[in-house]
């Protein structure tokens, strides 16, 4: 039956995909969109992918960072080899990815899965409010280029209504989660199951805590701020891969925010972003810069593409590491 669900589950999310890619694609121009892609200076589109690896080492050294002070020696490798399995998981089960670099962690070193899923929690609560930082800053230094965007295509798009409604909807998820903690605590000694459910709990906090405790704080914070200007370079080298006249000139701060949007994508949970990535981003390049939609594809396409091919390549890299340097764990 768990299979079953699985099956299901990936065959939605997959439709959910191909009909963004759809929506998307429909209105393209082929032969517009071929001679996009010819006329893109790939030396960029080469940099952008050197950069993105950039991006997965120093993710790979701050996820080390926090787990250093659970008490075991975990080599670089080890945290290098679970951030690109994890890319490349994403791909086949959509949110999966978070899951799967625990395994790696937990069959390289013993440590209890739930343990390492607590830092995995805090490494991406940092990663969300960073995002929430950098989007406020760029809509309130650029809010009357980029606010129509937001005003246009979300707020009058969901209606007052149904942003009504949402919030009552989120209201329910809090209290419901809530009388479900509470139930879990209060028959935890009884319940084998709801004993099992607080024994995950603890480690998932138990590893959160261990976060606070790293030492050098401050290279926690350094590598936050080069994943991040990481990012916008992956997205500024794509600009400037194109020729100015079919990108409308676009500069620094466009590459910021096309960072943000671009984010949005990948976060939608579909295998790999596909689809969701091409959707935003062509749909931000038509209402802002007024880009035409094959022009807008055409860079969703070599900016979405160039960042798979790299998670595919390091992915399988560190997939063929870890078969053959398993521990004795």
């Amino acid at each position: 039956m768990k299979k079953l669900y699985s099956a299901i589950k990936y065959i939605l999310l997959m439709a959910v995909a191909i009909l963004l890619l759809w929506v998307s694609f429909r209105g393209v121009h082929w032969d517009g969109f071929i001679a996009g892609l010819k006329s893109a200076n790939y030396y960029w589109i080469v940099t952008s992918m050197m950069v993105s690896v950039g991006a997965f080492w120093f993710r790979a050294q701050r996820w080390r960072l926090i787990m250093m002070p659970l008490g075991i020696k975990i080599k670089r490798r080890d945290t290098w080899d679970g951030i690109n399995i994890g890319y490349i998981t994403n791909f086949a089960i959509p949110r999966a990815g978070e899951f799967a670099r625990c395994g790696v962690i937990t069959k390289k070193t013993g440590l209890p899965f739930e343990t390492v899923a607590g830092t995995v929690v805090l490494e991406r609560s940092i990663d969300l409010l960073s995002l929430i930082l950098v989007t406020l800053s760029v809509f309130f230094f650029q809010w009357d280029k980029f606010g129509s965007f937001i005003n246009r295509e979300i707020i009058q798009s969901l209606g007052d209504r149904l942003s009504f409604n949402l919030l009552w909807v989120g209201v329910a998820i809090v209290f419901a989660i809530g009388v479900f903690l509470y139930i879990v605590y209060h028959f935890r000694k009884t319940n084998p199951l709801f004993r099992k459910i607080a024994n995950i709990a603890k480690g998932v906090i138990s590893g959160v805590i261990s976060g606070f405790k790293m030492p050098q704080k401050w290279m926690f914070l350094v590598y936050t701020l080069l994943i991040w200007v990481c990012y916008w370079l992956m997205s500024y080298t794509t600009i400037m891969a194109f020729p100015a006249a079919s990108t409308q000139g676009l500069g620094a701060t466009d590459a910021l925010f096309l960072m943000v949007v671009g984010g949005l994508g990948w976060v939608i949970p579909v295998q790999g972003g596909i689809g969701a990535y091409h959707f935003i981003i062509s749909l931000a390049l038509a209402s802002i810069y007024g880009i035409d939609q094959t022009t807008g594809v055409v860079f969703a396409t070599i900016s979405h593409e160039s960042q798979a091919i790299t998670m595919l390549i390091f992915g399988t890299l560190s997939l063929i590491s870890f078969y053959f340097n398993k521990s004795k764990k």
